[in-house]
């Protein structure tokens, strides 16, 4: 059975992630929320690695892939907030290296730089050398495919965005993320994961359905170089070699676009700060400007509707952000696989599922729908049965 313990109201979150394993064949989870500061769920379960039977405890960690994206994002408001970065603004003031004056600071935090992929032919030793990727990044021209003017950048971003700050401020995005974020709010989030703490990582496995979703598709890849370029140089999720996401160079290294690792206890509490004002992170002011809308669309090569801000995924047709829909406040990010992080301002509310069986059959992936519509219930009971604009 599941260990933690939810706050009185919230019982039925634990049922939701206890039915996730007897109905929905779970492998190995955690979930958490604060709202209004205090933890309200915080519960774990099932296995950190099938093969040895090693169980998930309390401190086990997991590697979230995208959900780092949002990470990367508090760090990039705050140098907005402190008047060293703006938005409209080309790359190239920062980057001189970069060139491209066309491509605006606000194109690169929301997919829209048209840099989705990597040209050049690279290997996973070369995912983990985050000066190589920018400097590749550096030389590259834009895509000229017209489905580039809104495509999900799954790697570019973390490389674009770090060396960004890199050289705004000198630290490298996991540097930066640390001393400014998670070292104030005391959470166990790293992009770059020191060693002593891998014996702590769980297992990632790809579910047996894997494979569905047709930008995963590796037959289509000799097809579309444009889709090769963001998901098959190299192929980033194959069942026909090595699984290196689960290697320790791969944690070792700063991918700041897909190799954060965390309790989703201290992610929940990063979200759950940016909930309830933002303090000692960012202002309210800030946060809206974060979560306002960049950029808005259909991403005609992995087939889905999005909405970013400075970074975020806003809620929209294909991403989930709770029972409040589209229409919602939340904001956040999710990750491969299935993860999901965010918060909810007009409840008070940050949130974090964090998983190690991969899935892509379903959007949403109904493990963290059923936990995010039970926290959302017991969130707007608790509240007085509404949630407040934001």
């Amino acid at each position: 059975m599941p260990e933690g313990h939810v706050a009185p109201g919230y019982e039925p979150v634990r049922e939701a992630f206890e039915r996730n394993f007897t109905e929905l064949g779970e492998l190995g989870a955690a979930f958490a929320a604060f709202r209004g500061g205090e933890l309200v769920v915080d519960l774990w379960g099932g296995l950190a690695d099938r093969e040895t039977a090693r169980p998930w405890r309390q401190d086990t960690l997991q590697l979230f892939f995208s959900g780092t994206k949002g990470m990367v994002a508090i760090c990039l408001l705050m140098l907005i907030e402190r008047g060293k970065l703006r938005l409209d603004d080309p790359v190239s003031r920062y980057w001189p290296e970069f060139g491209k004056p066309d491509i605006l600071v606000r194109h690169l935090v929301s997919h829209t730089a048209r840099m989705p992929g990597i040209d050049e032919p690279i290997g996973v030793d070369d995912l983990a050398d985050d000066t190589r990727m920018a400097a590749i990044l550096a030389a590259q021209e834009p895509s000229t495919d017209p489905r580039a003017a809104i495509s999900y950048h799954a790697l570019s971003y973390g490389w674009l965005c770090g060396e960004l700050i890199r050289r705004i401020d000198g630290r490298s995005a996991g540097r930066f993320f640390a001393e400014e974020v998670a070292g104030p709010l005391g959470v166990e989030i790293w992009i770059g994961l020191p060693e002593e703490y891998e014996p702590r990582v769980s297992t990632l496995e790809l579910a047996p359905d894997w494979g569905q979703a047709a930008a995963r598709a590796p037959d289509a890849f000799a097809q579309d170089p444009l889709l090769r370029s963001v998901w098959g140089n190299p192929v980033l999720f194959s069942r026909d070699e090595p699984f290196f996401w689960n290697e320790r160079r791969i944690h070792a290294a700063e991918l700041p676009g897909a190799n954060g690792i965390a309790t989703a206890r201290g992610v929940a509490k990063v979200y759950g700060c940016l909930a309830t004002g933002g303090a000692p992170l960012l202002s309210p002011e800030t946060i809206a400007l974060g979560r306002s809308e960049l950029s808005a669309g259909h991403d005609l090569l992995n087939d889905l509707h999005w909405r970013f801000g400075v970074g975020f995924q806003l809620p929209s047709e294909s991403i989930y952000f709770g029972p409040a829909g589209p229409a919602g406040d939340g904001f956040g990010h999710g990750g491969a696989g299935g993860s999901h992080h965010g918060a909810w301002p007009g409840l008070g509310v940050g949130y974090s599922y964090a998983m190690n069986q991969m899935r892509d059959s379903a959007r949403p992936d109904p493990r963290a729908k059923a936990l995010l519509e039970a926290l959302y219930a017991a969130a707007t009971r608790e509240r007085g049965g509404h949630a407040e604009n934001a």
